[in-house]
């Protein structure tokens, strides 16, 4: 069975199971990766993987694939993708995949993949010769072995430090898990601190009954924003199915905008850091540069994607990212995804100031924003071809 082209996106592996995302098309992948790694022999690769109903079936496939090319797996159950990066760094792996669709439905599911120190494979650092090698993927006897490890603590203990709780006041908060695995460790780290949180959706169930979970559509908002006022919370916080990106809702219940949360930690993390670069994604609001620049610190616009700013930040020695979709990447944490990191500084900052979220952020609301438009275009290469000619000759 040939692999559906289709699910090899610029990023990750992603499409709908069975009919794109399968078994075999997981055996032949993991297989594929190892054969990619090619000159580490033999490597050791850590999996982890969401909740979604698809994610045991589809760990077995993969893990089998990769142990058939002498490599060893590393099990570390359901865990959210931040976890999984963090593993790989934390074990000296290889490479690591989470079995995740992220915020896309439950009926999908896919893999992110990394390289040793959580460096990501993308479409142009690894995925296109996936893709190829999955192609004239056979199976063989097994000869790589697997080992079961927990990571949660050393996570925590990992992440903990970052957050200051001295520096931190009494909040109510909401918070949204919308069922998937960013639940397994908010209660550990939240207890610690000098907050009440509320949870909402925290039972792990990877058909995600209540609301998708994409933190960024407004329909899966609604439930979020209903608690806030009903708690009469200072605040709300919302992950997504994988747990690496988080939205802020003020106590009005009003999403913020990820490029706003990046302007408003900003100053508390130039503090600590004088003239360090901050870098933000070029969808972001002027505004964001304006308070790098006010804070002494220096403003680094980048491409969108997870892979060429993890790249830009290690190249450049940048100590904080964010992007506009709710991810944030600190150089602390291994320039991986931190929500958790962030959702703690947020707190910090609104401590620091004796200031709600929507009076921390009513200042840098200073300029119009259309937010992202996303829009299908029909036969997008030829589309894209036609623009990037077009544009060659009028520069």
């Amino acid at each position: 069975m040939k692999i559906n082209p289709s699910i090899f996106k610029a990023y990750d592996i992603r499409g709908t199971y069975p009919e794109e995302i399968n078994e075999e098309a997981a055996y032949k992948i993991g297989a594929a990766f190892v054969k990619l790694l090619g000159k580490c022999f033999p490597p050791k690769i850590v999996i982890g993987r969401d909740c979604r109903l698809s994610s045991p079936s589809l760990f077995e496939a993969l893990s089998r694939g990769i142990r058939d090319q002498g490599a060893n797996v590393v099990n570390i159950g359901v865990v959210s993708t931040p976890m999984l990066y963090f593993s790989v760094i934390y074990f000296g792996a290889e490479g690591g995949i989470e079995i995740t669709a992220s915020h896309n439905s439950g009926e999908q599911n896919g893999f992110k993949i990394v390289r040793e120190a959580a460096k990501p494979v993308s479409g142009v650092s690894g995925l296109e010769e996936i893709k190829k090698l999955a192609e004239n993927i056979g199976k063989t006897k097994p000869r790589g072995r697997t080992y079961k490890r927990d990571i949660e603590d050393k996570y925590l203990k990992n992440i903990s430090p970052l957050i200051n709780r001295e520096k931190i006041d009494e909040f109510k908060i909401v918070i949204d898990a919308g069922n998937g695995v960013g639940s397994l460790i908010i209660s550990e780290l939240f207890k610690k601190l000098p907050v009440q949180f509320f949870p909402l959706y925290f039972d792990l169930d990877g058909s995600f009954p209540h609301h998708l979970p994409n933190p960024l559509a407004k329909d899966n908002l609604i439930d979020i924003k209903k608690e806030i006022k009903k708690r009469q919370a200072d605040l709300g916080i919302i992950f997504d199915g994988d747990a690496d990106r988080v939205v802020f809702l003020t106590e009005k219940g009003e999403a913020v905008s990820g490029d706003l949360i990046t302007a408003l930690l900003s100053s508390s993390l130039l503090a600590q850091s004088p003239g360090a670069k901050i870098l933000y994604d070029i969808r972001s609001s002027r505004a964001v540069k304006e308070e790098i620049e006010k804070n002494g610190g220096v403003p680094v616009v980048s491409r969108i994607g997870h892979s060429f700013i993890k790249e830009k930040m290690r190249q450049e020695k940048i100590i904080f990212g964010g992007e506009l979709s709710g991810h944030y990447y600190f150089q602390s944490c291994g320039y991986i995804e931190s929500p958790l990191v962030a959702a703690g500084k947020v707190l910090e900052v609104l401590s620091q100031e004796k200031k709600s979220l929507s009076q921390a952020i009513k200042p840098l609301q200073r300029y119009f924003s259309s937010g992202e438009i996303n829009f299908n275009v029909g036969k997008k290469k030829e589309v894209m071809k036609s623009i990037a000619e077009n544009y060659k000759k009028t520069a």
